[in-house]
């Protein structure tokens, strides 16, 4: 049943109301440095903020093993984070509404050379309609509407009536495992909603993505006997050469995949790290990379992994020096498999319909190759997983920002959402 139109404009205004207090809280979100493994600060104020608007709470660490023994498990690393998940809880007074679980991230990619952005960072600030700073796009103007959207009802006097858990969650710019660990929690609903910034669109599908290290070594000569010597910065070279080959071979793949053929380049390999050698004039014994490269939907992630290295192991018998000095491929980070999100549910129609109402237009879709938290969801309790968020520049690079005219919107949107979804109640 569709909200009453008074209802539909009384809360719009309420998300008017509490705006400049919901950019402030943005505000404060992204003064946190929390890059990854540095999450602890910014997850120990959300969960104060929770507990100021009375919901149950729930602080949790990762479970190593029960994370290995799920599918959709990423490898552990000496570099993967060990900050608590933070779950907030509303319980409604008669549950006759359908469940829902609002999640964000709060670890951000590093920021890079301070000195290529306009100003600091984690100094938030705002010009015009735009927020700047990293992770004011990606995701924390998400998680202040997650906030936001319920207190926008709240000062209504009103709470849904249905259970709704607030999910904050690490690791999802590295594993994607915060989220899987709420799920190994236990926590479910009948649908998810995960506002990052996708330009007021809901992803339609999106890929998997794999991390993966691949070391090299050489023979190490004095510069002056190079000729002796083997460089395994060169062969590196070669290598990447050849992992190009993959990615061209999986792009030519795209119009078996649904939701992907429209795309020019779905499956990006990027060669994220480098390092290798220890002496300008020594030719280098080693050299190691770090990459990321998507999968498509359907794919798993360990018979992808297989095809990477069986990929750069037919490569290493061609060549002359590798065929004798194997490169080392480590797993380290991403396994994850991507999603499609299937038109037809009616989350998405509620959502469509609370999109038209806060924004005044049709929701669009589309098709993201990148990794998104949404496939625990999808995948895993197969409920519908909505990815829905504002509009955003240089999420990852310099200069990041959000759309605070966006935000507004998408939070209007949301907290319609909520109030559908879940039905709302009298605050008790």
């Amino acid at each position: 049943m569709s909200l009453d139109p008074k209802l539909r404009q009384d809360i719009l205004a309420s998300v008017e109301a509490g705006f400049d207090d919901q950019v402030g809280f943005t505000r404060k979100l992204v003064s946190f440095p929390s890059t990854r493994g540095g999450e602890h600060a910014i997850q120990d104020f959300v969960f104060r903020e929770y507990r100021k608007r009375g919901y149950g709470l729930d602080r949790f660490s990762m479970d190593r093993e029960a994370i290995a023994r799920h599918p959709g498990g990423s490898p552990w690393s000496e570099e993967h984070s060990d900050a608590p998940i933070v779950v907030g809880i509303h319980r409604p007074r008669e549950e006759t509404g359908r469940s829902l679980i609002l999640q964000s991230h709060l670890d951000v990619v590093p920021a890079g050379p301070s000195a290529m952005w306009e100003s600091p960072p984690f100094e938030p600030r705002i010009s015009g309609d735009w927020m700047f700073g990293r992770g004011a796009a990606d995701m924390k103007a998400g998680a202040a509407a997650n906030v936001f959207a319920m207190d926008a009802l709240s000062r209504l006097g009103l709470q849904p009536a249905a259970t709704v858990t607030i999910q904050s969650v690490v690791e999802e710019e590295s594993t994607g495992n915060g989220a899987l660990m709420a799920h190994l929690r236990g926590y479910q609903a009948d649908a998810v909603l995960i506002p990052e910034p996708e330009d007021e669109m809901l992803v339609r599908a999106n890929t998997g993505v794999l991390w993966f290290q691949v070391e090299v070594s050489g023979l190490p000569v004095h510069v002056r006997e190079m000729e002796t010597g083997t460089n395994a910065i060169d062969a590196t070279y070669r290598l990447i050469a050849a992992l190009r080959e993959l990615e061209e071979a999986w792009n030519a793949q795209r119009h078996e995949h649904p939701y992907f053929d429209d795309l020019p380049h779905p499956i990006n390999l990027n060669v994220g790290k480098i390092q290798g050698g220890d002496w300008a004039s020594s030719v280098p014994c080693w050299c190691r990379i770090d990459c990321r490269i998507a999968i498509y939907p359907g794919t798993s992630a360990a018979a992808a992994a297989d095809d990477v290295r069986g990929w750069i192991a037919a490569f290493a018998r061609r060549d002359p020096y590798l065929s004798n000095h194997p490169p080392q491929v480590t797993f380290n980070g991403f396994h994850a498999e991507g999603y499609a999100l299937e038109p037809g549910s009616d989350a998405e129609a509620v959502l469509e319909s609370a999109h038209v109402a806060a924004v005044g237009e049709p929701l669009k879709s589309f098709t993201t190759p990148g990794y998104l938290d949404t496939r625990v969801y999808a995948l895993y309790d197969r409920i519908p997983a909505l990815c829905y968020g504002p509009v955003s520049r240089n999420v990852h690079g310099f200069d990041e920002c959000v759309s605070l005219a966006s935000v507004k919107r998408i939070t209007g949107a949301m907290a319609l959402f909520i109030a559908e979804w879940c039905g709302v109640e009298a605050k008790s």
